[in-house]
């Protein structure tokens, strides 16, 4: 690529079109985690002063439900003694370090993630718009590659520190780049495969790669003199391939522990995960989640190749429980399993690092199921993350979808609630079970406009059974762990209403398409219709109160501010969280009679 080509979209217009919408981002979302307390200077209208006093930024804002602050990003501007400034995320930040309780060792590398994040949105600026209606009829990969925003909540959400910009026009999500994997031959001594019952390596990768291609390995294999039965065949993200892997595990190729056998021949794209692709040349084949050791949104974004053991077990154990409940099947939930995993040990590292070290997730992989496959006739797949997505004109793909459908909104909404809500009730009401449900680990198959059904992913790392007593088989006990009584709850207070609802119900607001009063009455009704559906738990209902008045403020921003790269540890989901003050339940006043 020319290097003066690769930064094309880094234009003046660009960058402060970038900025206003980060600043306006940050300026809601630190103020709804409290770091920041806007001081009201007119009805409707705020300002927010520097550490030093010396700075302000004055707006317009209207405060909505769950302390949500839907700031005009038009109206934000910078001043200083009397005169107004440009607007600049880093001078924002650098300005607010101590009021945001960023260190001296996390502020270069949170500037860092913010430039990167902002290099990103100039990115999605110039390329070619598309509207929300044009979305709303796209295929799943179009919507999955014209997201706009990425995480809703936290500020610094596109990282990605390792990629080069060259890399970013190839990998990035939003580039819709297609991706052909490098394949490493891995020798079986150092290698580990497990897999779900009904699967095995050789189906897999006869059913992944095709006899062709699985031939050519085998004879590249031949003529260094080695098998290719003596190894696991490990697919690998370019990116860590160049970056890492060549260098890092010289070693290993050096002696033929890895092998290294060139791009396979499908094209994948990457998807709002970034470490995770979508096969476009057999879109029936398996996702495949790679390691990559960038640092994006708290973490590292590698894959241990201890903990991808017990994977296809765990995906297996939950895909039996969804199958046998009665309301789980009758809300049409399904999982997308992730049906094989494979990890390469380097013993000198696992001999020098502990379990958290980046040293020991450079080199593993999984196959998820493909949700296409499974596909009714006339349904489409799209992203849940998608329902927060607004186009250049400020119009909402939710709108679009609800208009599609030709549906009244609250029918919309209900029966969306009813596909993705209910489930998650149950699961924690039935099973002390919790997903980790934000819009990119949701997949919507949609029925015209309409929400039909939901799709989970991302199971094994990010589920949890809150009874530290479950009866779970052994390969499936890592997803217990033990959760305050006080604290079980916010995996739905948090995770669905505060940061995702939040969201949705300022996009629809804001739009003119519901109002907050239909929205929140609609989510207590679907909350009221589950609880009469299943009386057996009603102790349960009182003691997990999901009509209580009030719930702790979880605060994600916080996490990432003071450690951006390893926010927290995914055994003690509970132990890192920052809980700051309490919010008003949006349904509580819609609690029925006792």
């Amino acid at each position: 690529m020319n290097p003066r080509e690769a930064v094309s979209h880094l234009t003046p217009g660009h960058w402060a079109a970038a900025n206003r919408q980060l600043i306006r981002k940050a300026l809601a979302e630190f103020a709804h985690e409290r770091l920041l307390t806007p001081e009201p200077t007119a009805p409707g209208h705020y300002a927010v002063r520097s550490d030093d006093g010396t700075r302000e930024y004055r707006f317009a804002a209207r405060l909505l439900a769950l302390d949500h602050w839907q700031i005009d990003a038009a109206s934000i501007t910078r001043h200083r003694d009397g005169d107004e400034l440009p607007l600049d995320a880093l001078d924002f930040l650098i300005e607010l370090r101590d009021t945001l309780g960023l260190s001296d060792e996390i502020l270069p590398v949170y500037l860092e993630e913010i430039s990167s994040t902002l290099s990103g949105t100039a990115y999605k600026l110039a390329k070619k718009p598309v509207s929300a209606a044009e979305l709303a009829d796209a295929d799943f990969q179009a919507v999955e590659t014209g997201m706009t925003e990425g995480h809703p909540g936290f500020v610094a959400n596109n990282g990605r520190l390792g990629f080069g910009v060259h890399e970013y026009h190839a990998y990035a999500p939003e580039a819709a780049s297609p991706v052909r994997l490098i394949w490493l031959a891995a020798h079986r001594d150092h290698s580990t495969f497990t897999s779900g019952t009904d699967l095995d390596y050789d189906g897999l990768m006869r059913d992944e790669l095709g006899e062709e291609l699985l031939g050519r390995f085998a004879d590249t294999m031949s003529g260094l003199g080695l098998d290719l039965a003596d190894y696991h065949l490990i697919p690998v993200h370019p990116w860590q391939w160049w970056n890492k892997l060549s260098v890092t595990f010289a070693a290993e190729v050096a002696r033929q522990r890895l092998v290294c056998l060139g791009p396979g021949d499908d094209d994948y794209l990457a998807q709002q995960s970034v470490r995770t692709f979508f096969n476009t040349s057999a879109p029936a084949r398996h996702y495949v989640k790679t390691a990559l050791s960038v640092l994006n949104m708290g973490f590292m974004r590698g894959l241990s190749a201890a903990y991808m053991e017990a994977t296809p077990a765990i995906n297996d154990w939950l895909a039996d429980l969804v199958a046998k409940d009665d309301v789980l099947r009758r809300t049409r939930l399904s999982i997308i399993r992730e049906r094989a995993a494979v990890g390469y040990h380097h013993r000198q590292y696992e001999a020098a690092t502990d379990r958290h070290s980046p040293y020991r997730k450079m080199l593993a992989a999984l196959w998820r199921e493909s949700p296409v496959a499974g596909l009714e006739p006339g349904r489409r797949l799209a992203t849940m993350a998608s329902l927060l997505h607004t186009d250049h004109e400020g119009r909402s793909f939710a709108a679009a979808l609800i208009e599609r459908s030709g549906l009244a909104p609250e029918v919309w909404l209900r029966g969306y609630l009813d596909a993705y809500l209910t489930p998650l009730l149950h699961s924690f009401y039935a099973y002390d079970l919790a997903f980790m449900p934000h819009g990119e680990n949701v997949i919507m198959v949609l029925d015209g406009g309409a929400v039909e059904r939901v799709i989970f992913k991302d199971i094994a790392e990010e589920i949890v059974v809150m009874d530290p007593l479950a009866d779970l088989p052994p390969e499936v006990r890592r997803v217990r762990a033990e959760v305050p009584e006080d604290m079980k709850l916010l995996s739905v207070f948090t995770d669905v209403f505060d940061c995702f609802f939040r969201y949705l119900n300022a996009v629809l607001v804001t739009e003119g398409v519901l109002d907050e009063e239909a929205f929140w009455r609609t989510v207590a009704v679907c909350v009221t219709d589950y609880q009469a559906s299943v009386p057996q738990f009603a102790d349960r209902f009182r003691q997990y109160d999901m009509f209580a008045e009030e719930f702790a403020l979880s605060c994600l921003n916080r996490l990432q501010l003071r450690n951006n790269q390893q926010m927290v540890d995914l055994a003690d989901p509970s132990g890192a969280l920052q809980l700051v003050g309490r919010l008003q339940n949006p349904i509580a006043r819609y609690a029925p009679p006792a």
